[in-house]
């Protein structure tokens, strides 16, 4: 199944960290890529996601402002499989 693409704002960038805005409307997806870095999701909605993952899928439960990490190397794609909008900032740590 074809879906639309997440879209995001790159909103930092220096020597410490990348801080990326990601917005899913219902029915988009991230892509499937791997981490470089460490990071943290910051959610900035409520929302519903599920993780495309080597090892299978599973749904996974955003709660705004309830925060999250993933170490360097984790592979994935993000969909947002519901009916509402959602969105999160990533952090990553260089």
């Amino acid at each position: 199944m074809e879906r639309a693409q997440a879209t995001s704002h790159l909103q930092i960038e220096n020597s410490q960290v990348l801080v990326t805005r990601w917005d899913f409307p219902p029915g988009s997806e991230t892509g499937w890529h791997r981490h470089g870095h460490d990071y943290v999701i910051v959610p900035i909605t409520d929302g519903k996601m599920r993780l495309e993952t080597l090892e299978g899928n599973r749904d996974v439960i955003l709660e705004a402002g309830v925060c999250y990490s993933r170490v360097e190397g984790t592979e994935h794609n993000v969909i947002n499989d519901s009916d509402s909008f959602f969105s999160f900032v990533e952090v990553e740590i260089k």
